[in-house]
């Protein structure tokens, strides 16, 4: 059984090293973009199984590239990953079918046990299909 790939896409590079570790350390492999247009191009190229997706982002934001992103991959599974976790935009990635909304409250937090838990979800979803 091959490892998940998860694209993570992040402005903050600190967020993208630390979750580097923090994802290669669950057992999965790691893609990484630090903006919406290099996620696009990443799911285009190197089909991720699951993307992790920040919701405030310079240029393209999150809620823009989950648009685009349903467009090449609807079915895809897509966490959202925010430091503004509030209702608004929980609504708004609701009807765009998120897999998880995890709130990041920093890169130390135990919000990393909550990603972790969505992504393993995530994957017992992904494993069931393909048997």
């Amino acid at each position: 059984m091959a490892k998940l790939k998860i694209l993570f896409v992040d402005d903050e590079e600190s967020m993208r090293k630390v979750m580097d570790i923090r994802i290669r350390s669950w057992g999965y492999d790691m893609l990484e973009a630090s903006d919406g247009k290099e996620a696009i191009s990443s799911l285009r190229n190197k089909k991720p199984d699951v993307v992790i997706l920040d919701y405030m982002m310079p240029g393209m934001d999150g809620i823009a590239t989950l648009k685009r992103i349903r467009r090449i991959n609807p079915k895809i599974a897509v966490i959202m990953f925010t430091a503004y976790p509030d209702e608004a935009v929980m609504e708004g990635v609701e009807k765009l079918k998120v897999s998880a909304f995890i709130p990041k409250l920093s890169i130390y937090s135990d919000s990393h046990a909550a990603l972790e838990g969505a992504i393993h979800l995530v994957e017992k979803a992904i494993r069931k299909k393909e048997q």
